[in-house]
C-alpha cells in the first residue's frame, strides 16, 4: 500500500571550497600614498602629492590646490586596483608594454615607490594589461585604472569662484530706496 521510495541514509560532509584570495597591485603593506604620477605616451602628465598637512596638491601639469574630494577618490582607486589574472611568457608588444601607454608612480609615506606600466586594453575589455615592478604582466581591473587615466583629462583642479563679470553697481533693475 505504501508506494513511496524509502530516503536513504547518507551523511554527507560539506567541506568549506578553496577560496582565491583577491590580490591587488598595492597593498596595505605599502603603505599610505603620499602621491600619484600618471604620465601618458602621449605626454601628458598629472601629479598629485599629499602635503605635510595631509592635503592634497596637483603638482602636475600645474602646481594648483587640489580638489579633496577627487584627488581622495583617486587615491582609493590605487588600494583597489585588483590583479584579474598573471599572463606569463607573452611579448610585450602586444600587449602595449614594449612602450607603454601609460606609466604609474606610486609613492608612499614610509619612502617605498611602485612604478607600474600599463599596456592596452583586453580583449575582453575587463581589465589592462599591466607590467609590475618584477617584470610580471598581470590583467588589472579596467575600472580602477579607467578612473585613474580620467585624472589625465580632468586634473583634479580645485573649482575656484570666478568673478562676475558685472559690477556691482550695474544693477538692471532698480534698488528699493
Amino acid at each position: 500500500l505504501n508506494n513511496r521510495n524509502k530516503t536513504a541514509d547518507i551523511a554527507l560532509t560539506v567541506e568549506p571550497s578553496s577560496q582565491v584570495a583577491q590580490a591587488y597591485l598595492f597593498t596595505a603593506a605599502d603603505g599610505t600614498l603620499s602621491s600619484i604620477l600618471i604620465e601618458s605616451k602621449a605626454g601628458q602628465a598629472v601629479e598629485i602629492a599629499r602635503g605635510a598637512d595631509n592635503a592634497w596638491t596637483l603638482t602636475q601639469p600645474i602646481e594648483a590646490k587640489a580638489d579633496q574630494g577627487a584627488a581622495e577618490a583617486a587615491a582609493s582607486q590605487i588600494t583597489t586596483m585588483s590583479i584579474l589574472d598573471t599572463v606569463p611568457e607573452i611579448d610585450p608588444k602586444i600587449v602595449g608594454l614594449e612602450t607603454p601607454e601609460y606609466v604609474l608612480t606610486v609613492k608612499f609615506t614610509n619612502g617605498v615607490e611602485r612604478t607600474v606600466d600599463i599596456g592596452v586594453i583586453t580583449p575582453t575589455e575587463s581589465g589592462y594589461y599591466v607590467r609590475d615592478a618584477a617584470g610580471k604582466v598581470l590583467i588589472v581591473s579596467r575600472s580602477a585604472i579607467d578612473s585613474l587615466l580620467g585624472l589625465l583629462n580632468n586634473p583634479p583642479y580645485l573649482e575656484t569662484l570666478t568673478p562676475s563679470p558685472i559690477s556691482p553697481t550695474e544693477t538692471s533693475t532698480p534698488l528699493p530706496a
